[in-house]
C-alpha cells in the first residue's frame, strides 16, 4: 500500500437536524477535508471509489448525507451494507443532541425543521430519530452537540480525525451529573452516586473533585477502593476486546449528582490510568461548570 492509499480518509456524516452537521463541515474543512454536501446515497460507493484512486491528493473527504435526501435517504442503510459487503473504507460519523437542544436551536434560527414543515418541531424530531435509528446502530463515532460549545467540538473533531499513520482507538473519559441529563453519546455509564458525597462538607462543597482536599476524602473510603479495583479490572478487560473488535472510539461515562465531585474524581482516576498506559485518552468534564465552583484543579491532557 503506497502512501497515498494509507492516507485516505473517507468520513461520512450524517444525524439529526440542529445537532451541527453544518458547523463540523466547517471545522473539518480547516483541517483540509474536501467536503460534499447532501449527495443522495446511491452514488456515495461509485464517488468512494473515484476519490480513492484519483491521482490527486483526494485523500481527505467529507461526504453529508441526511434526511434532506428525501426519497433518496431511504436507499442509505442498503448502501452502506453494499460497502461493508465489497470492504469500502469510510468512517460514520452520527451528529446528535437532545430533543430540547434541537427544539431551541430551531426557535432561535427560525427554520422550519425538514421532516415538519407545517407541523411542531417536536413531531419531526421523533420521525427523523425513528427514520435514523438503523443508521445512528452503525455510526463509528456519535457526537452529542446538547451541551459543547464550537471550541469543544472542534477538539473531539481534531481527536478524532486528524491524520494518523497508525490510528488507535480513541477514548474519551466524561464526568457528567445525572440531573442534566444523561450523554448520548456514552458507550460505557457508571453511576457513584453510592459514594460519599463532598457536597454535604461545608468546606469542600464548591471544589471539584479533581481537587486534593476532595480527593482525598472521596478515596478515603473503603466502598471507593473497592469500586476503584472493581472498575479498573473491567476497563482492563473490556479495552483489549474493544481494540481486537475494531472499534474506532470509546466513550466512558462517569456520573454522579451534579457532575462535579464524585464523577470527577472517578473520570480522573480513568484518565490518568490510561494515559499510563499508553492509550490515547482525552477527559471532559461536561456538567461541572454548571454548578457553582470556587476551586478546581485542571488536569494535564
Amino acid at each position: 500500500m503506497n502512501n497515498r492509499e494509507k492516507e485516505y480518509n473517507f468520513i461520512i456524516i450524517t444525524g439529526m437536524s440542529g445537532a451541527g452537521k453544518t458547523q463540523a463541515c466547517r471545522f473539518l474543512e480547516d483541517m483540509e477535508y474536501f467536503v460534499v454536501d447532501n449527495l443522495p446515497p446511491v452514488f456515495i460507493p461509485k464517488f468512494a471509489e473515484l476519490c480513492q484512486h484519483a491521482d490527486g491528493h483526494v485523500g481527505k473527504v467529507v461526504l453529508v448525507v441526511d434526511t434532506r435526501s428525501r426519497e433518496f435517504f431511504d436507499t442509505f442503510n442498503h448502501v452502506l451494507e453494499e460497502m461493508d459487503k465489497h470492504n469500502q473504507q469510510y468512517e460514520l460519523l452520527f451528529m446528535d443532541a437532545s430533543d430540547a437542544t434541537i427544539i431551541r436551536r430551531y426557535k432561535e434560527t427560525r427554520r422550519r425543521h425538514p421532516m415538519a414543515p407545517s407541523t411542531r418541531i417536536s413531531d419531526g424530531i421523533a420521525k427523523e430519530r425513528s427514520r435514523l435509528a438503523d443508521i445512528r446502530n452503525k455510526a463509528t463515532y456519535i457526537i452529542d452537540t446538547s451541551d459543547l460549545k464550537k471550541v469543544d467540538l472542534k477538539n473531539k473533531l481534531h481527536n478524532i480525525f486528524a491524520v494518523k499513520s497508525d490510528k488507535q482507538m480513541t477514548i474519551d473519559v466524561m464526568s457528567f451529573g445525572f440531573k442534566f441529563g444523561m450523554p448520548l453519546d456514552a458507550d460505557l455509564v457508571f453511576d457513584v452516586r453510592f459514594l460519599p458525597n463532598p457536597f454535604y462538607v461545608e468546606a469542600m462543597r464548591h471544589k471539584s473533585g479533581a481537587v486534593p482536599m476532595v480527593a482525598e476524602y472521596i478515596n478515603q473510603w473503603q466502598v471507593t477502593k473497592d469500586f476503584k479495583q472493581h472498575l479498573d479490572n473491567m476497563i482492563d478487560f473490556l479495552i483489549p476486546q474493544y481494540v481486537k473488535e475494531g472499534k474506532a472510539q470509546l466513550v466512558i461515562a462517569i456520573g454522579c449528582t451534579g457532575g462535579m465531585h464524585r464523577s470527577v474524581f472517578i473520570a480522573k482516576h480513568i484518565f490518568d490510568r490510561l494515559k499510563d498506559q499508553g492509550y490515547p485518552v482525552n477527559l471532559e468534564h461536561r456538567d461541572l461548570m454548571k454548578n457553582e465552583v470556587h476551586e478546581h484543579v485542571r488536569e494535564e491532557r
